[in-house]
């Protein structure tokens, strides 16, 4: 039996396996540091963080930016036209919002608690103004 051949089989298996396992090896060394890079830059922004929420003052974070609610929406139109009475119909076609009755149905509500707050007054039935 020739037993050369195996040998030579087997070697050329043994060497791409050896190769494939330096590449891995690469990898790891390759992921270990960037993990570690990438752990640094972590602790340095909690220390960031940290510092700077030592810095702020006293009375806590600012209230973030209100977005465009439906009530400011509706309180931005009646002070563009600060002297006009509205009905919710009018206000929906104003606003560009849909006109169906669902819709405009809601908004009533709106303008009845925008009134309890001060911002507008109810000069008729149905039909809104802003408070001078």
């Amino acid at each position: 039996m020739n037993v050369t051949e195996p040998l030579a089989g087997l070697q050329a298996r043994h060497n791409e396996t050896a190769a494939r396992a330096g590449e891995l090896h690469d990898q790891i060394q390759h992921l270990t540091t960037a993990l570690a890079e990438t752990e640094a830059r972590l602790a340095d922004l909690a220390t960031t963080a940290k510092v700077i929420a030592e810095l702020a003052p006293a009375g806590g974070d600012p209230d973030p930016p209100e977005t465009n609610t439906p009530h400011q929406t509706i309180v931005n139109a009646f002070n563009q036209h600060p002297g006009q009475v509205f009905r919710a119909r009018d206000l929906h076609e104003l606003l560009g919002m849909p006109t169906d009755e669902a819709s405009v149905n809601i908004t009533p509500s709106r303008l009845g608690r925008l009134t309890r707050q001060g911002f507008l007054t109810q000069p008729e039935r149905g039909r809104y103004q802003k408070r001078t």
